[in-house]
């Protein structure tokens, strides 16, 4: 499936500092509060961005699907996304629903529809800014000007109200931002990559974030470019795809998906981010709806007034 080339910008991030519980629990983020050296946690400010749509498969262990559509050489096509329903992570009612979502000719998605979507699928909507502050991290994504709130070194409610993005807690390991993620609506095009792979409200998400010198992210941006077949250079991309920030730094996410109503075990992929070179320009998704050849996106709309 065709996708839009984004441009992207220079923002602002504030650094805060805060003092970081140690770990989370498994579904409902408990947090242990621990002090630590608050001079370890790292400085995110920029706009990063990924270059090639898609996540990055681990080499080995359950993880993210990849495309059956594949070129001659064998490397994915970058005009049509056909999931691997075959991959073992998936349940048989979920594995049908990739399947049918790879032979539909419009694979409408929550970009391609202007309709919000939660993480893991957010990871591809870059380019992307975390806003580092004491209390919160804000993500802000260029698709629609999306954005995403995280409360640090706070618990889960007991009763989570599902919406667009979940609710999410953080806190710092060390030189790692963690982010765990629950009650994650489950909307029209409720989906985790560009395969069409569903979600139930059960999906769970962890992510963890940490910058990277360039030797170490060699091997991310290596992987992925050899499934995705992009033009390669010392650090896997062209040049102007692995521009590190101004200390020398890129950034990854490590993240784990779980939910028990789609997946047979919990996955695991990573998301390597470049230092974006673009300026952001504004992106209104209402002003681009027309996606297929005589097809609007279906907006979000109600048929009835409420009120």
């Amino acid at each position: 499936m065709n996708r839009r080339n984004i441009l992207t910008l220079s923002a602002i991030a504030a650094m805060g500092l805060t003092l970081p519980p140690s770990n989370i629990g498994a579904q409902q983020g408990t947090l242990k509060p621990q002090l630590v050296d608050t001079a370890a946690i790292p400085d995110f400010s920029g706009v990063w961005d990924h270059g090639i749509a898609g996540f990055e498969p681990l080499a080995s262990g359950p993880t993210a699907l990849v495309n059956r559509a594949r070129r001659r050489d064998g490397t994915s096509s970058l005009m049509v996304s056909v999931g691997d329903y075959t991959n073992p992570i998936l349940k048989p009612e979920a594995a049908e629903v990739v399947k049918g979502f790879g032979e539909d000719k419009f694979q409408a998605d929550p970009q391609s529809q202007c309709w919000p979507a939660g993480p893991p699928y957010d990871f591809n909507e870059t380019p992307m800014e975390l806003v580092q502050t004491a209390n919160q991290i804000i993500i802000l994504y260029y698709r629609d000007h999306q954005v995403r709130h995280v409360r640090m070194n706070q618990s889960h409610p007991a009763q989570v109200t599902p919406s667009w993005h979940g609710d999410s807690v953080g806190h710092y390991e060390g030189d790692t931002l963690v982010i765990d993620t629950v009650g994650i609506k489950v909307g029209p095009y409720a989906m985790v990559d560009y395969y069409g792979t569903p979600h139930s409200e059960a999906l769970h998400v962890v992510e963890r974030y940490r910058l990277l010198d360039p030797e170490a992210a060699k091997e991310s941006f290596d992987r992925d470019a050899k499934e995705a077949g992009a033009p390669r250079s010392a650090l896997g991309y062209s040049p102007i795809a692995t521009k590190p920030n101004a200390q020398g730094k890129f950034l990854q996410l490590r993240f784990t998906v779980e939910d028990e109503g789609v997946f047979t075990t919990p996955w695991t992929a990573t998301m390597t981010y470049r230092f974006s070179p673009y300026e952001w320009e504004e992106d209104a998704c209402a002003e681009n709806i027309r996606w297929y050849p005589g097809k609007n996106a279906d907006l979000p709309h109600a048929d009835k007034p409420d009120f």
